[in-house]
């Protein structure tokens, strides 16, 4: 009796004592402010994290930063995403000079759960739940180990700065941890509100903000919500993976058309549009640089050149594709130019894995496209290519029949015939040829022959 006595004892100290570590920053700051009116600077993590949450996130801090806010509050509801801007959100959590503080309204699952691990104080709403942070692909089938090992390393770490226990959060990835009393050997951690309150992983349960600001022992306080511009909303779209794989299939199939219908102009056109659609958020977000964009102007250049320039297709239009391709994927990853430094891996892969995928799909719908719509027999059809059949059995006939009728008749040589020339019949001038020798301007012409729309003369 007397062990588990010390046990449970031990078990108090350990969560209490994360608890008064966690608190520290939030808790120091009211308790040296007594009266004071707090500015809490608020947004919202309400949607899968990809690039549009690590930027509205990046946007957050700065002006959280700019207007001196006391404290950054989360509005969390989520399901995860990907972990690359999971890890980037983590980061800049975790080097806020300003303390930050989450209200899972509902879900932190995956990467939402290792956003919320970063802040200093986590609150709940009963019914919420933080966890499940296995490292899924696209399918939702669980990846191999070695992004599974990432995840895990980057739960402790984060655990380990915020005073939570370090094995409880790998236990949120790793299926194959076991904790006495909390989770059993081959099923991944996820906690509901009383659970993290419990074992330290949550403050407190509210119902609304004003109940977890109230928690958080502060009573004067102004709240300024971010708030996103027309701009940053329209960026926040095109950024967006499933945007920019949709543009990069213009872009490709806009070329692939111009390639087929020169000189029509609108797909070359919407390849344009889409390309500045493409390049132009990133470039302002930081992501894509003169060089990336550099990158694929080359690789337009020396599939042009391939085409039109040099017969069949070798080293330039291969170099080109492949210019074409980096350029795009390059563009998608937080490099500083060509430096790759703490730029990981995989998110590398990820960009070159969307963009190859976006070819494909724009490579084969655009033949798809370009089969049906180059050969229909509608407007659009005919107009960017010449689909009729003229049969002969319809009268059709590629024989001028005016110079047929020419048989016979006389006329003069309107100039030297060496053999080719022009002669005079009945007041029109007609292409010719000598039969037998020179014919001098002005001399009489007789038409013997007419052949593939070419008369010939002999002197009359």
């Amino acid at each position: 009796m007397k062990k588990y006595v010390i046990l449970i004892l031990a078990l108090f100290l350990t969560v209490f004592s994360n608890a008064a570590e966690r608190e520290d920053r939030i808790g120091r700051l009211i308790e040296e402010n007594p009266g004071k009116e707090f500015l809490i600077y608020k947004f919202d993590i309400k949607e899968n994290i990809a690039a549009p949450a690590l930027r509205r996130t990046q946007r957050a801090f700065e002006a959280a930063d700019t207007l001196g806010a006391d404290i950054v509050f989360i509005h969390m509801n989520t399901y995860g995403g990907e972990v690359e801007k999971a890890d980037s959100i983590r980061t800049r959590i975790l080097q806020s000079q300003i303390p930050v503080m989450v209200f899972i309204d509902n879900n932190a699952a995956s990467a939402g759960a290792l956003i919320s691990i970063a802040t200093d104080r986590i609150y709940m709403r009963p019914g919420a739940n933080i966890g499940a942070a296995t490292v899924v692909d696209q399918t939702g089938e669980v990846v191999p180990d070695k992004f599974q090992s990432y995840m895990r390393s980057m739960m402790r770490s984060t655990a380990e700065a915020k005073g939570r226990d370090q094995d409880i959060a790998q236990a949120m990835v790793d299926p194959s941890i076991e904790i006495e009393g909390v989770i059993e050997a081959g099923k991944v951690l996820t906690f509901t509100a009383s659970e993290a309150m419990r074992w330290g992983f949550a403050e407190g349960m509210a119902e609304n903000i004003p109940e977890v600001i109230e928690l958080a022992g502060i009573e004067n306080y102004t709240i300024v919500e971010q708030q996103l511009t027309p701009i940053d909303k329209i960026i926040n779209f095109l950024i967006h993976p499933l945007v920019s794989g949709i543009l990069i299939m213009v872009i490709l199939g806009g070329i692939y058309f111009e390639l087929q219908t020169p000189g029509v102009g609108f797909p070359i056109l919407a390849a344009f549009t889409a390309a500045l659609f493409y390049f132009a958020p990133l470039y302002l977000e930081g992501l894509a640089t003169h060089w990336e964009i550099i990158l694929f102007v080359i690789g337009l250049v020396l599939l042009a050149v391939e085409i039109f320039a040099i017969p069949g297709f070798g080293v330039a239009g291969i170099l080109g594709i492949v210019f074409i391709i980096s350029g795009l994927a390059f563009a998608m990853v937080g490099n500083q130019g060509p430096d790759f430094t703490g730029v990981p891996l995989s998110e590398v892969g990820r960009a070159f894995l969307i963009v190859i995928i976006a070819f494909f799909l724009s490579l084969s719908s655009s033949m798809y496209l370009g089969a049906r719509v180059l050969t229909s027999k509608g407007r659009l059809g005919s107009t960017l290519a010449l689909n009729t059949i003229q049969d002969t059995t319809q009268g059709y006939s590629s024989i001028n029949i005016k110079m047929r009728d020419l048989m016979g008749k006389t006329g003069t040589a309107y100039t030297i015939l060496r053999p080719s020339g022009k002669v005079e019949i009945e007041d029109d001038i007609y292409d010719a040829t000598a039969l037998t020798g020179f014919i001098d301007k002005g001399e009489s012409v007789k038409v013997v022959k007419y052949e593939t729309s070419q008369i010939f003369v002999i002197k009359a």
